[in-house]
């Protein structure tokens, strides 16, 4: 399978691709398959379809991965107030391990998973979909206690027909027309699991979907060969193409007996996942602390996604003082084996998240030392793709104007 986004994204030095990367067309997807089991029965809504991550790996010949920032204006990331400007990184896939020509310094062992995997939705899911997320919409960024700090792109990706990917449906056709009016974007997870982005679904994996057509219509796509907790820079894995192959079963009834509906409706469930043995091996990291206080000085009440969002900036800028620019390390941070922690959730007023990194990934010591130890070192400087922001939202700017 091609890579998220169909190929518009080119193994060269130049930014410009991410720039003006047509965002409508993500993501593209193996699927949708309908399930039968041993006796040719169809999978029925209510069960629970067991999918088993047998094998993944790069697609021969295609042995390089990306890792972007978008454009602020046109997708944005979870720092896009900080960092508004495209920039990507070439990462070589060489075995299990990665590196960068644009991040130099930095070598770690991929794995390799799906950022999309999930079921369709009913009609009924569909609509329940469509109306809360467009509440969502009109309701506005003032009513919403997160939306002044994570305004990095719109607040929810409502249907759009305009160079929806349909499969083999004439796009042409009435048919078309109408499926394209409500079918659901992909950009997140939802109850029937989805663009969740979950880095531990490798090898030997397991994920328990619920089924809600017949047949469960079963997708997946956008692989990754490595990724930090959160993909914060959005296009933050290392995105690449390759293959997945897979083994199907049934639990008939399984939504019944296994899952807790937690809305007001049946369909108000998510799936579960059953995680591998198999991942990057790492003992040492250095951790970074963030609370919900954000970078203006504001107090927030419990906010963990303003925690994390700190705990991301106090990483980022440890970093540079190793010589990094502030843009390679939020890309690192996307698609390295980080691992991002709520840490604290019940000790107002603030929630605790925490990030670590592990330090075996750097061919350096960037551990702080004591005086007696100092011998401070610096990675080579190298030139990172990146484009200018040409937008007019403010960028946030450091107490030293940087």
């Amino acid at each position: 399978m091609i890579d998220f986004t169909g190929g518009q994204i080119k193994n060269d030095d130049s930014a410009e691709d991410v720039k003006s990367i047509n965002i409508n067309k993500n993501h593209y997807l193996s699927g949708p398959f309908a399930v039968f089991d041993d006796k040719d029965e169809p999978a029925r809504p209510g069960d629970l379809l067991v999918v088993e991550l047998c094998d993944l790996g790069v697609l021969p010949g295609h042995e390089w991965g990306y890792t972007g920032i978008f454009d602020r204006e046109n997708g944005g990331g979870f720092l896009a107030d900080h960092f508004p400007n495209a920039a990507k990184a070439i990462w070589d896939l060489e075995g299990i391990y990665a590196s960068s020509r644009h991040i130099p310094g930095v070598r770690f062992a991929g794995n390799i998973h799906p950022g999309l995997i999930g079921t369709a939705p009913s009609k009924e899911l569909l609509q329940i979909w469509n109306e809360r997320e467009s509440k969502l919409l009109e309701e506005g960024p003032e009513k919403l206690t997160l939306a002044s700090v994570l305004h990095h792109r719109p607040m929810a990706m409502l249907p759009e027909p305009k160079e929806a990917l349909l499969g083999t449906i004439n796009p042409k056709s009435e048919v078309f027309q109408r499926i394209a009016k409500e079918a659901a974007r992909t950009i997140p997870g939802r109850e029937n699991g989805g663009n969740c982005d979950i880095k531990n679904l490798t090898r030997g994996s397991r994920v328990y979907l619920p089924v809600f057509v017949e047949g469960a219509n079963f997708s997946l796509g956008d692989l990754h060969f490595s990724q930090g907790d959160g993909e914060v820079s959005f296009c933050g894995a290392i995105e690449m193409s390759g293959y997945a192959i897979m083994r199907c079963q049934i639990i008939r009834n399984g939504m019944d007996k296994y899952l807790s509906p937690m809305g007001p409706t049946k369909l108000h469930v998510n799936p579960i996942f059953e995680v591998s043995p198999l991942e990057p091996r790492y003992s040492e990291y250095l951790v970074f602390e963030g609370v919900s206080v954000d970078e203006y000085g504001k107090q927030y009440y419990m906010d963990a996604s303003v925690a994390y969002k700190r705990a991301v900036l106090n990483c980022i800028y440890y970093f540079t003082k190793f010589g990094y620019t502030p843009e390679q390390v939020y890309l690192l941070l996307s698609c390295c084996p980080c691992e991002g922690r709520i840490s604290g959730i019940v000790d107002v007023p603030n929630a605790c998240a925490t990030l670590a990194v592990p330090i075996a990934i750097f061919d350096m010591d960037v551990r702080p030392k004591v005086p007696t130890q100092y011998v401070h070192v610096k990675v080579a400087k190298v030139s990172l793709p990146q484009c200018t922001y040409d937008g007019k939202l403010p960028k946030f700017r450091r107490a030293n104007g940087t």
